[in-house]
């Protein structure tokens, strides 16, 4: 077969791919054997209109990897064509470059060990919806049940536990997570996580610990700047080996047999990895395509759950101490009056209103009264670790403790005066009250102030020039 003769007959940009095998099974090299002149320019020509790969040099018959690093997406479509006789077609966008491929490959013959098919690129800069649905209607309408529940949501986690559920069933796998990471804390949690009855995989529970953040940071670089990370046969796992040796013996250790593990990326950032384990190698691509598509839901879903939670987060703190406001001691207070929390027992509650600030503002100004309310704020904290920690407004704070008792909160009053000595003009006037639950709570409030008052009135008798 003229080759060279053969692709020169296609217009779009293609190329010619072998993958040699070997007698175990498994495939060797693959090479770029011929290209036509528009596959060629876009390797040697350095413009923008292609992506930049490792040489602007087209060398026939040459490893792949001499033009981009080293993907297991890219080998495993390779050899399901040349090597399988598998029509082959995917729309994805690779970390490592700035473009969408549209990409077809078509089985040739083989001679010998040596398996051919070719590989057809259409490359634009902005991801095109009607490719992105472009897929098998039970696929699509796998994800179209997904992103309804997700849209339809009242309660976040049950819905993402019921999806994930969903997703490991649609790969027939022995497992799926979800996994969100933390860049600023260096943290990992298991948003979700669904697994057989027959599973001898771990639950994640037992398997995060302390530093396994890092090993997830590891994984984007093991992905290389694919889209994904596919590892079911000997030539993946001796990638993966070779590539990442830590995360290798961990899922060695943690019965893995095979894995797909796609990046939860918005704007540039990875939220976490959903990840699916042990599955049917012969679905690979149905499982690949099924991921590739949800994972764009999923990662919107989070993100703008991330959002939501951090708006709330910001209305409910008090910008300068960094406790909860006011508004959301408000809330509290009622939430607990309905009884919403009718579970609540052990109820305490503390104010500590400080001494002296009209004081310092009037001498120092008001960089030296914020400065003072600031640490205020981190005694409270270290005082009472664990506890709900509000400023009530102006030189007020309140704590409500639960599931205490009254020896315990004494306790941590008496840690707020020892600790406010480390501070200059720190000093409290504290007061507090304590029940075995929540039925009265306005009376709590009332004599935790009324003590906090005369606490108060203590402190100035002691030290009228602190008199405000």
């Amino acid at each position: 077969m003229d080759l060279i003769s053969f692709v020169n007959m296609i217009d779009i940009s293609t190329c010619i791919i072998s993958v040699e095998t070997n007698k175990d099974g498994s495939y060797g090299d693959i090479r770029i054997v011929t290209g036509n002149a528009p596959y060629i320019a876009s390797i040697e020509t350095v413009d923008g209109s292609a992506p930049m790969m490792l040489t602007n040099k087209f060398v026939p018959d040459s490893l792949y990897q001499n033009y981009f690093p080293k993907d297991l997406n890219f080998e495993d479509f390779c050899y399901r064509c040349a090597v399988l006789k598998q029509p082959m077609h995917t729309y994805v966008h690779p970390d490592r470059y700035d473009f969408w491929f549209n990409l077809f490959m078509i089985p040739l013959g083989s001679k010998g060990n040596i398996h051919y098919c070719t590989y057809s690129q259409i490359l634009t800069k902005n991801a095109d919806s009607e490719e992105l649905s472009n897929t098998s209607i039970s696929i699509a309408t796998d994800v179209l049940n997904t992103c309804i529940k997700l849209k339809g949501a009242t309660n976040f986690q049950h819905t993402m536990d019921e999806v994930i559920s969903d997703i490991r069933k649609l790969c027939d796998a022995q497992s799926c997570v979800i996994l969100l990471t933390d860049h600023e804390t260096r943290t990992c949690t298991a948003l979700s996580e669904s697994r057989n009855e027959y599973s001898m995989l771990p639950s994640m529970t037992g398997v995060l610990r302390e530093g396994f953040y890092d090993l997830t940071a590891s994984w984007k670089d093991t992905i290389g700047g694919s889209n994904c990370l596919i590892a079911k046969n000997t030539n993946d796992w001796n990638y993966i080996k070779e590539k990442n040796p830590e995360w290798y013996e961990s899922l060695m250790a943690n019965h893995v047999e095979s894995i797909v593990l796609f990046p939860l990326t918005t704007n540039d950032e990875i939220l976490g990895y959903i990840w699916v384990c042990n599955f049917d190698t012969e679905h690979t691509v149905k499982i690949k395509q099924t991921l590739e598509l949800t994972t764009f839901f999923l990662a919107s879903e989070i993100a703008n759950r991330k959002l939501m939670d951090r708006l709330k987060l910001l209305s409910s703190i008090d910008m300068l101490t960094g406790v909860l406001n006011r508004n959301e001691m408000n809330n509290r207070i009622d939430s607990i009056r309905k009884n919403e929390d009718d579970s609540l027992k052990g109820v305490g509650i503390v104010f500590a209103d400080l001494n002296g600030l009209k004081k310092v503002n009037d001498h120092g100004g008001h960089t030296a009264g914020d400065l003072l309310l600031k640490n205020a704020a981190i005694v409270l904290q270290n005082a009472f670790v664990g506890d709900e920690i509000f400023r009530a407004g102006g030189d007020e704070f309140m704590v409500l403790l639960s599931f205490t008792t009254e020896e315990d909160i004494i306790q941590k009053c008496n840690k707020a005066r020892s600790l406010s000595k480390n501070y200059d003009n720190v000093s409290f006037a504290l007061g507090y009250s304590y029940q075995t639950d929540s039925s009265d709570i306005t009376e709590a409030l009332k004599l935790a102030d009324m003590r906090m008052y005369e606490d108060k009135e203590r402190f100035y008798k002691a030290n009228p020039d602190m008199k405000r």
